[in-house]
């Protein structure tokens, strides 16, 4: 038995995966709290923090933050992980939610659980009903690589079980822990807030339009003309992201909505994040709490756990933590957008006294068993329960990652030789070694791939404002380049801003139109992205007269792109489908079993055209045009490949015409780039992993691995050499090259994740007649 001031067994080592203090979010307070608490209760062990960062910089964290993480750079979940096992922690606890961990639908976090040695507890702060395809995998996939999924709320449990197939041995229902307050007067902490004397309504958390606090404002003036001593307090700051990418605008308009209805003096706003210490005090001045939020799919609230386990009568919308939470009189529930549903039921609570109080008594008598002192003890007994399974029952031996295992890091990307090669008008095509070269002007080829880069990098690498600014300068280019008269693009510009013709080829017609679609799908700015259309459409007739099979692939890339965003345009699908026709026809008139290309000699941009025909043959449901896309890139794939197994392009001194020899040299990056951009097709489209390491032979050419065993990338500058000769490497870093380099580690870093989700979903590789029913 244990004695007065005696502790159970705890594992020695514990870590926590989540946000922290000081960044201000919902999962850092509740990382914060729980780290803390368990570090109290485990007083001979260790109890510490791995982070995840949404900017550059960080924050200033406390000791008990141990590592950090870029939510952005793949390669760092990895360095977590290897950093936990060689530190060789117990247990470690994961918070998840979607939005703090980078790839698509957060899949970066399973690269790190993945490899990791020790049991692993998540819990889920979201549980979805309905979610997408990507969700549901990557749901699944983190179900499958933990030892316990922890929930706060019975509703969950139902949820994972029927939606995500989770056996009921692997659900931990803990609730959201609240710090252990007394149970007091409201009237005790007016006076510190200038309410004394007067009924007080409170809504308090991180400010954002999902709130619904305009609910709560529209219901003041039925509440303010029956009981005229009410003030309704707001408490908290906006949401940085939100703050970030709208400024003030919520608040302010919260603000006006007030101050129209009449009641701007019965609302108080505290713009602020406030310590636990003083959140307390606010809570204890509160007669009412109001969670007007307009989710229902909000599965657990920290801010209403808080409420409750301070014992205040609470009326909250229909969420289903709400609904849980709020049975049997410990609150009341009021339709979603129901402003007089709320008035009423405000005033009833204020009108009856008694009633009142007994609610709040429920409420913090119900809450005890969530104060962080008991939450945090479930979770050292889980983590003890977890570790003495994995002894008992072990995994497969943990193998270290080989060489040969493991997919070679990528440099992270760097804008550094992008930003060196820009100026007010756009990206400046060539380079003297790093040095920008003036002469030879601008053009829209490399403006368009710039566009592309730059929006890209927006969601995959740090300095994502820099990179919007960037897309700007670019886009303006594109708008400029386009000459209305025509209805083309013009190419090259000199460094006098004067164009040096008036109409462009049709490649670079074709270019443009890639990079403008792409920036449509890619662009999170609304601005950006209508900008970019508006070019696109006045650009798309002369598509139809085009003569080049690699300006309607170019195009056909920029089209696919553009319907992901705007799927219903029947002109850019009408014309897709012309282009798409005229490229299979061209590939059933000239293929053969052995050389199984459009035409008779392999030149420039060869990747571009296996690519258009793979995406059209999946988007338009044609399992030929489909199938000889694959085809088309497994031989070139097979024929760039030397017998010792480095990537080998087609070179532009001689090209490769049919029955005659491939020219070793002027091996060029863009030839790379469009292999692993139609490598990522095919995976994407058969999740046959076979094109990731095709991709990867692609990318570290630019490595080293190549003909004469020399790097083009510059890891110094950010910037890539001009091609590689029989000589050695042309050591200019213009701007082709540069954006070649740039985008295939962004493309690669995105099939890395892409097949993370595939890996999850447990599915084997598809052969490419499956693929059009798959997709239909």
């Amino acid at each position: 038995m244990l004695q007065s001031g005696d502790h159970p067994s705890y594992p020695q080592k514990i870590a926590l995966i989540g946000n922290h203090l000081p960044r201000q979010c919902g999962i850092a307070t509740f990382t914060t709290d729980l780290l803390a608490s368990m570090a109290r209760e485990n007083p001979k062990g260790e109890c510490w923090a791995v982070v995840m960062n949404d900017m550059p910089a960080g924050y200033r964290y406390p000791a008990q933050v141990r590592f950090e993480i870029n939510q952005r750079v793949l390669a760092e979940y990895r360095l977590a992980a290897d950093f936990l096992n060689t530190n060789r922690v117990d247990v470690v606890c994961l918070q998840h939610e979607f939005g703090i961990f980078g790839g698509e639908n957060g899949a970066y976090i399973m690269d790190l659980l993945g490899n990791l040695r020790m049991p692993v507890i998540t819990t889920l702060h979201t549980v979805l009903q309905s979610p997408s395809p990507g969700q549901l995998a990557v749901m699944k996939r983190i179900a499958s690589l933990s030892d316990r999924l922890v929930i706060m709320s019975r509703h969950a449990r139902s949820i994972l079980q029927q939606v995500y197939k989770v056996p009921p041995s692997k659900i931990a229902l803990i609730h959201h822990g609240i710090p252990d307050v007394p149970f007091v007067d409201p009237n005790y902490y007016k006076d510190q807030y200038g309410v004394e004397g007067r009924k007080v309504i409170l809504t308090f958390g991180l400010i954002s339009p999902g709130k619904g606090i305009e609910t709560m404002i529209d219901a003041l003036p039925a509440i303010v003309a029956r009981h005229p001593e009410t003030v309704y307090m707001v408490l908290g700051a906006t949401h940085p992201h939100v703050k970030r990418e709208q400024g003030e605008s919520y608040r302010l308009s919260l603000q006006r909505r007030a101050n129209d209805l009449g009641i701007g003096d019965h609302l108080l706003f505290h713009n602020r994040f406030v310590s636990l210490g003083e959140l307390c005090e606010f809570l204890g001045a509160a007669d009412i709490y109001v969670t007007p939020y307009l989710n229902q799919e909000q599965i657990v609230s920290g801010t209403l756990a808080y409420a409750l386990g301070s014992g205040k009568a609470t009326i909250a919308t229909p969420y289903w933590y709400a609904k849980e939470m709020l049975a049997k009189g410990r609150g009341r529930l009021v339709p979603f957008h129901d402003p007089n549903a709320m008035a009423t039921q405000v005033n009833d609570l204020l009108d009856h006294e008694v009633e009142r109080h007994a609610m709040r008594k429920r409420a913090y008598t119900f809450c005890r068993k969530m104060i962080w002192k008991e939450v945090a003890r479930r979770y050292l007994a889980l983590c003890n329960e977890v570790k003495a399974e994995r002894a008992r029952s072990p995994r497969p031996v943990f193998r270290a990652r080989t060489v040969d295992m493991a997919p070679r890091e990528l440099p992270q990307p760097k804008l550094d030789h992008i930003i060196r090669l820009s100026d007010d008008v756009g990206m400046l095509q060539h380079a003297t070694y790093i040095v920008p070269n003036r002469d030879h002007g601008y053009c829209t080829d490399d403006n368009a791939r710039a566009l592309i880069a730059v929006l890209m990098a927006c969601e995959m690498i740090p300095g994502s404002d820099v990179a919007a600014d960037l897309a700007c300068t670019y886009l303006g280019f594109l708008q400029h380049a386009f000459n209305e008269e025509t209805g083309r693009f013009r190419n090259f510009m000199g460094y006098d801003r004067r164009w040096l013709e008036e109409v462009g080829s049709e490649d670079s017609h074709g270019r443009a139109i890639w990079g403008l679609g792409e920036a449509v799908a890619l662009a999170e700015s609304a601005d950006i992205r209508h900008a970019a259309r508006g070019v696109f459409e006045k650009a798309l007739p002369f598509l139809t007269t085009c003569r080049f099979p690699r300006t309607w692939a170019f195009a056909l890339v920029g089209m696919h792109a553009y319907l992901r965003r705007y799927s219903g345009d029947s002109e850019v699908r009408r014309i897709r489908e012309i282009l798409a026709d005229r490229l299979f026809r061209a590939h059933r008139k000239n293929a053969t079993r052995t050389w199984p290309w459009i035409q008779d000699q392999l030149t420039y941009a060869n990747g571009k055209i296996a690519q258009a025909l793979i995406l059209s043959g999946r988007c338009m449901h044609n399992n030929e045009m489909l199938e000889a896309g694959l085809q088309s890139l497994a031989w070139l794939m097979k024929i760039q490949t030397d017998p010792k197994g480095h990537f080998v392009p087609v070179g532009n001194h001689g090209w490769y015409p049919k029955d005659g020899t491939k020219a070793r040299f002027d091996q060029q990056p863009i030839e790379a780039l469009d292999m692993i951009e139609a490598c990522r097709e095919a995976h994407e489209t058969t999740c046959d992993p076979q094109w990731v390491t095709h991709a990867q032979c692609c990318m570290e050419w630019f490595l080293g691995r190549n003909d004469l065993n020399t790097p083009l990338y510059d890891h110094k500058s950010g910037g890539c050499c001009d091609g590689l000769n029989a000589d050695g490497p042309n050591r200019n870093q213009g701007a082709e090259s540069t954006l070649a380099c740039f985008l295939s580690m962004l493309h690669l870093n995105r099939m890395r994740c892409n097949q993370i989700a595939v890996e999850a979903q447990e599915k084997e590789p598809m052969h490419p007649r499956e693929v059009a029913d798959h997709v239909s």
